[in-house]
């Protein structure tokens, strides 16, 4: 279960549109045209990503109107985050045995 949440939090954030979005978003609710606007695309090419965004649990749309309000939603980042670090701390230790062997060797 967490590893589709993963799979499809990491798929929504492939790609730089989406990740463009979420960091305007970052800064406080957007409308789509909105978002859209940076990109220079139609409301219905930013629809289609904040629809991905959506679906992947890192966007709520909400009506104003006439217009469709996104807010950021971070809890999936959360989780990828959390993820990543056990990847991190993995390198941490590769690199530390690195650093220790290149000590050791200028030490000679």
């Amino acid at each position: 279960m967490v590893e589709d949440r993963l799979d499809i939090t990491f798929r929504a954030l492939a790609d730089p549109t989406r990740r463009g979005m979420l960091a305007s978003l970052a800064l406080g609710d957007k409308s789509v045209g909105e978002l859209g606007e940076p990109f220079r695309m139609t409301f219905a090419g930013a629809s289609k990503h904040v629809k991905v965004l959506e679906s992947a649990g890192l966007v709520e749309r909400r009506r104003a109107g006439r217009k469709q309000i996104c807010t950021l939603k971070a809890e999936p980042l959360a989780e990828a985050e959390q993820w990543l670090r056990q990847w991190e701390k993995f390198w941490n230790v590769q690199l530390d045995r690195l650093q220790a062997l290149v000590e050791r060797e200028n030490d000679q």
